[in-house]
């Protein structure tokens, strides 16, 4: 199991929902890409935890508004 830090790259509204960049949650995963594996449910769970937003809703749980690193 491995450590992810998973933060937003970009500002983006949508579906009322307000994302803004450097937003970061830790996500430990059996996956080698959160984002992508299980439909990025785990990467949901966190932000939704941390910050109370759906990444789904806001259509932001992409490759290309999360940076993903391993730690």
């Amino acid at each position: 199991m491995a450590l992810f830090i998973i933060t937003t790259k970009r500002r983006k509204i949508c579906n009322g929902v307000v994302i803004e960049p450097g937003m970061t949650v830790q996500v430990a995963s059996i996956y080698n890409n959160p984002v992508i594996a299980n439909r990025g449910q785990e990467v949901e769970d966190a932000f939704m935890r941390m910050f109370g937003i759906s990444l789904r809703k806001a259509n932001a749980l992409n490759m290309s508004d999360l940076e993903v690193k391993k730690k």
